[in-house]
């Protein structure tokens, strides 16, 4: 894992009590890697630690204890709990899909050097997606694990149960124990794959989650945009989180952007040009996003679809969907994510 980048020490919660039962001490083996307990089970939600002494706690762990699924059994206690504010955003979604959309944007928040994303399914069948975990350095076997379990566990807890789970891919050859893993994920599990991928079904992404509240998950993603700052954030990152708050709730503009960055508009779009892009730029790109995940991943009407992008009226949609994908919205949601045009 990066030799710079840091994790929340709450992602090892729950570790130094595993490790206990196993006949380890935990308390030694944080110590050797210069992880303070305190930071990881204690009080302070936002403590940091070395990606890199996650990574080699978690597999000196493992191979002095002799337990090659110590990243699933850690991964047994730990829920969204561990994401802390982002926890709030993704449980407050409206669909599964939502709820992905926002781990993968605020996972900075946790770690930067993680990644969750739906990709193509890697064995290629119709109706079938797959969810990504990744990294920006090559995974070690217990941390893809521990990533992987907590996600499976996240996706099943989200959905109320058994959500479809096909199969799992792991980037690791098999251990002695690849029974468990079976047991686990209760599905089959295949190793030594390009990178790790739950494939779920591809409609998984469209089903409501019950009990969100979009003002609670509004309030949570305004704290994650104003108390933790993206690695390499741009002028236009930052202008685009500010469109994706206000779509749908009147005209777009850019002095109103621009007061909420606290520059003159004219600065705003001096900074946009240097990186290559403008402030109308943003918005059809917001628009779009927006309204492609509308209408792929809900049922709700194209009039409620235009209305949610800042769109007067459904045949603004209609002009739009055929500028964006060539097809009509109606079109579009019937063909499914199939009918996106490719790059």
């Amino acid at each position: 894992m990066g030799t710079g980048s840091l994790t929340r020490a709450r992602a090892l919660r729950g570790l130094v009590a595993l490790i206990g039962e196993l006949g380890g001490d935990g308390a030694e083996l944080f110590a050797r890697f210069r992880i303070p307990i305190d930071a990881v089970e204690g009080t302070d939600p936002d403590a940091l630690v070395p990606t890199r002494s996650v990574a080699r706690v978690l597999e000196t762990a493992a191979a002095e204890l002799g337990c090659g699924d110590l990243g699933l059994r850690l991964a047994q206690r730990q829920g969204p709990e561990i994401l802390g504010p982002l926890a709030v955003a993704v449980q407050n979604s409206a669909t599964l899909g939502d709820a992905l959309d926002c781990a993968s944007r605020y996972l900075y928040v946790h770690s930067p050097a993680l990644t969750i994303g739906a990709v193509a399914d890697p064995e290629g069948v119709a109706g079938v997606t797959g969810l990504e975990y990744g990294s920006t350095d090559p995974l070690p076997p217990q941390v893809a694990d521990l990533g992987v379990g907590v996600l499976h566990r996240i996706v099943g807890l989200l959905s109320g149960g058994p959500y479809g789970l096909r199969s799992v891919h792991l980037p690791h050859p098999a251990p002695a124990d690849a029974d468990r893993f079976r047991e686990f994920f209760g599905a089959e599990v295949r190793f030594d794959r390009p990178a790790a991928v739950l494939r779920v079904p591809a409609d998984l992404v469209r089903r409501p989650l019950a009990g969100g509240d979009e003002t609670v998950r509004a309030i949570a993603i305004e704290y994650l945009e104003t108390h933790f700052d993206r690695p390499g954030r741009t002028v236009t990152d930052r202008v685009r989180a500010a469109v994706d708050r206000s779509l749908g709730s009147g005209p777009v503009r850019i002095g109103s952007v621009a007061r909420l960055l606290r520059v003159h508009p004219r600065t705003l779009q001096r900074h946009l040009a240097g990186e290559g892009t403008t402030f109308e730029q943003v918005v059809d790109d917001a628009r779009r996003d927006t309204a492609e995940r509308l209408i792929l991943r809900t049922d709700l009407p194209f009039t409620q679809v235009a209305a949610m992008i800042g769109l007067a009226e459904q045949s603004a949609l209609s002009r739009a969907s055929r500028r964006w994908f060539g097809t009509p919205p109606r079109e579009l949601r019937k063909a499914g994510p199939a009918g996106l045009p490719v790059g």
